[in-house]
């Protein structure tokens, strides 16, 4: 078998779709993009297909994987890992299909039969959190992620943290005690200002805290780690197994969330789950994509024995012709081959866009640049 073309579409709201060809008329699916630089990693994942991937055997996954990555000088990085991601997706999904099984079985086979799923919400008030919280515990999630509501100075008032508190105290009496909460920082927030906030919600007791500073500094993220006994959680612009070891090594985090269409695909993250598992920490992939990037995520979540929850921001709906569905805050393991989804082409034909969704940006009361 081999690989005869790609194929690439945008669709809205921000995603990037991949196709892989072969001369046996399997095609695989995938989802490589860097939000707010889609066409940048289109470009990427064209060079590669033109220069090394057209006329492969899609079988040799791995040493496709280090083909492309290591085989170059310039290694690593959002872009070409996100490309490489997308691809592995695809080439995954081709073997499953080839060999009449869901990825999973390849990589050992389901350690669970059902996986845990969390949504988001959101509001700048009570009365709009509770909407937004009881119309995601209505779609039957038991597990939820929220942010910290704005942005953060570097050093914040004392009206500031109260203000979070408060939020944080209101979203847990709306979803009650029998319910899970991460609270999403966003890297927006500096280690002190962490630290705070942090305090101010521990008696809330938080499923974990996730980004609570910037991924450029593991020591810091490890130093506002040790200052609580609630989880801490990272891993959605780290990029490969070698970022992680640092997070592990440095006890940095005990939730990890690789994203796997930018940490380089089911092969990487399957080897970060295994990392983690050495060093008694958890998977909670990274997923604010589209349903081919989260039916990847299922077949990780499925095979690894040290899986929490999985975030989703879409069930498929409108993109898949069987959409996944949940039930008590699970999705059944999916039992398809490969990915185990077929794309709706008709009701995606009508959300193609010219992928030009630009990142949104927001600034601080005096006007410098604030972290998104």
């Amino acid at each position: 078998m081999k690989i005869t073309k790609i194929e690439t579409i945008h669709v809205k709201p921000r995603w990037l779709f991949l196709k892989i060809h072969t001369d046996e008329g399997i095609v695989g699916l995938g989802e490589p993009v860097v939000e707010g630089r889609a066409r940048t990693v289109e470009t990427c994942v064209k060079e590669i297909a033109e220069r090394y991937l057209i006329g492969q055997d899609p079988l040799r996954i791995t040493h496709h994987w280090q083909a492309i990555y290591l085989g170059q000088f310039y290694q690593g990085g959002p872009v070409l890992t996100s490309a490489i991601a997308g691809i592995d997706q695809a080439l995954w999904d081709i073997k499953g299909k080839y060999y009449g099984v869901p990825v999973y079985e390849l990589l050992g086979g389901r350690t669970r039969d059902k996986i845990r799923v969390y949504g988001h919400f959101g509001g700048s008030n009570y009365e709009e959190i509770c909407a937004s919280a009881t119309a995601s515990k209505e779609k039957g999630f038991t597990a939820f992620k929220t942010g910290v509501g704005g942005p953060v100075k570097f050093l914040d008032t004392k009206k500031k943290v109260d203000e979070f508190a408060a939020r944080i105290a209101q979203t847990r009496e709306i979803i009650g005690p029998e319910c899970d909460l991460g609270i999403d920082f966003h890297g927006e927030v500096s280690p002190a200002m962490s630290m705070l906030l942090i305090k101010a919600i521990e008696e809330y007791q938080p499923l974990f805290i996730e980004e609570p500073v910037l991924p450029g500094n593991i020591d810091e993220l490890a130093r506002v780690a040790r200052s609580t006994y609630i989880p801490i959680a990272t891993g959605e612009r780290l990029f490969t197994k070698w970022q992680f070891r640092e997070v592990l090594e440095k006890q940095a985090a005990v939730v990890l969330q690789p994203d796997l269409s930018h940490a380089g695909g089911i092969s990487e993250c399957r080897i970060i789950a295994g990392m983690a598992e050495a060093s008694y920490a958890t998977i909670a992939p990274h997923c604010p994509l589209g349903p081919i990037a989260l039916a990847a995520c299922f077949q990780i979540d499925a095979a690894i024995p040290n899986f929490l929850c999985q975030e989703t921001v879409t069930l498929g709906e409108g993109y898949l012709k069987e959409p996944f569905k949940v039930e008590n805050g699970f999705v059944p393991v999916p039992t398809k081959p490969g990915l185990g989804i077929e794309l709706d082409e008709d009701a995606i034909a009508e959300k193609t866009f010219a992928g030009d969704w630009e990142t949104p940006r927001f600034w601080y009361e005096d006007g410098s640049v604030a972290v998104w």
